[in-house]
This record gives structure tokens, sequence and C-alpha cells, in this order.
């Protein structure tokens, strides 16, 4: 059932747009139709990135009123999920939108990984190309005549690294160490939002490694991308400040 779905759906759709994209380029750079792919699956779904990230900016600024109503209602779980609606609903403010932009985007890079791993490249399969689509038969996988993204690029492994730490440290920023005795769920975020600065830079590296330099560039792509956003709408949020609605 999700088969059927996701083939005509998301895989065959990307993988046309890269065979045009290829069509269209010098000497069919398979690389820089990975880089211009990934800006324009990242601008068509930049709405609902931007609507996230003044969700979670907006959810920053309330926490601490957030945590003093957990503290007025320990243990009435009812007052607590009333009270904190309230709050939401004051701000307008929907607690599940910053889930959207990755529901949206978890079945595009299960696509992208796909095509860029076990689709053949650089062969083009002509079969899974609509008729308007037309393409030549093989990729140029010498990205800029200098790296092979079809194999396994340790460079490009460590800008992956690199760009994804410093785009993990915009979303996600450290946790201050609490004074006093911290509880075991202050110790608990913390480690968890240690792990995630440190070991998920890591981690997307390695999967870069072991798959593909188009895969690594595919994350080089969105971690730039993902900076600038950030970045963007860091500024715009500055510039038009919303009050927070307090009780």
């Amino acid at each position: 059932m999700i088969q059927y779905f996701f083939k005509p759906f998301f895989y065959i759709p990307l993988y046309n747009a890269l065979a045009f994209i290829i069509a269209h380029l010098p000497h069919a750079d398979l690389g820089i139709a990975v880089i211009i792919l990934t800006v324009v699956v990242k601008l068509i779904i930049f709405p609902v990135n931007v609507s996230a990230i003044k969700t979670q900016a907006k959810l920053k600024e309330l926490e601490p009123e957030l945590e003093a109503i957990k503290e007025k209602y320990p243990k009435d779980r009812e007052a607590l999920a009333r009270e904190t609606m309230n709050v939401y609903q004051k701000n307008k403010i929907n607690p599940f939108g910053s889930l959207l932009p990755v529901l949206i985007q978890f079945p595009i890079i299960i696509s992208l990984y796909t095509i860029f791993r076990s689709s053949g490249l650089p062969i083009i399969n002509q079969d899974l190309l609509y008729p308007f689509i037309h393409s030549p038969i093989l990729a140029n996988v010498l990205f800029l005549n200098i790296i092979d993204v079809a194999k396994k690029s340790l460079m490009l492994a460590v800008i992956v690294a690199i760009t994804q730490y410093i785009q993990v440290q915009f979303s996600i920023p450290a946790i201050k160490k609490l004074e006093g005795q911290p509880t075991f769920k202050d110790d608990l975020a913390r480690s968890m939002n240690i792990q995630m600065r440190f070991i998920l830079p890591l981690f997307t590296a390695y999967i870069a490694y072991i798959t593909s330099g188009a895969v690594a560039l595919y994350f080089i792509t969105n971690n730039f991308f993902a900076i600038g956003q950030e970045i963007y709408v860091r500024k715009k949020l500055r510039k038009h400040q919303i009050p927070v609605v307090t009780s």
C-alpha cells in the first residue's frame, strides 16, 4: 500500500525532476543537478518551514509561563492540559505545527536517498521518465570534473559533519546547566540536547559516507539552506516581533 503511494507521488516525480535538470546542464553534471534539485525542493516547502521556525521561537518565549503552569498543576493532568491549551490559543500557536515539515520532508528524503543510492545512477532509467522528459542515458558523475559523486567521498562527508553541526547549533541551542540539584528530567533533557548537537552531525556524516557523494551533496545543500533559513526567519522575527500574550 505504502509502495503504491510512495513511488508515483514522490519517487518518480523527483526522479524525473533530476533527469530534467541533468538534461539542461552543461556536461550533464549529476552533482550540480543534486544541488539544484535540493534547493528547488527546499524552496517549495519553505513556507511550511518558516511557519515551524516561528512556532518554535514563540514556544521558546512561552517556556517560563508553561513551566509555571506545570508547577501549579503537578498532578492534575486535566487542568494542566486545559491551561496549556489556553496559552496556545491566546498566542495563536499550533503545538503540532513544527511536526508538519518533518512529515512533508520524510518521504522526500527517502525518495532522494533511494534515487541516489539504488536507482542505478549514473545510468538514467528511461522507462521511469515521463513522455515529455528527454534526458541523456548517462549522467556525468564527476562533480565539477573533480569528485566522483557515485562513490564514497570522505571529504564531502567531513563537510556534511561541519555544516550539520552548525545547522544544529542554530536549531537546537545548548541547555544551560541549572544551579543547585538538577532533577532527573533536567539531566535527561540536557543529555538528549548534547546528543542531538554532537552525535547527530557525526551520524549524518556517517550515512553520507557509506552511501555516496550524491547523498553527501544533498545533505550539504540541505544544511546550508537550513542555516540561511534560520538566519532569515530570526531576523524577520526580530524586526516584526509579536508580543507574547500572558495570562
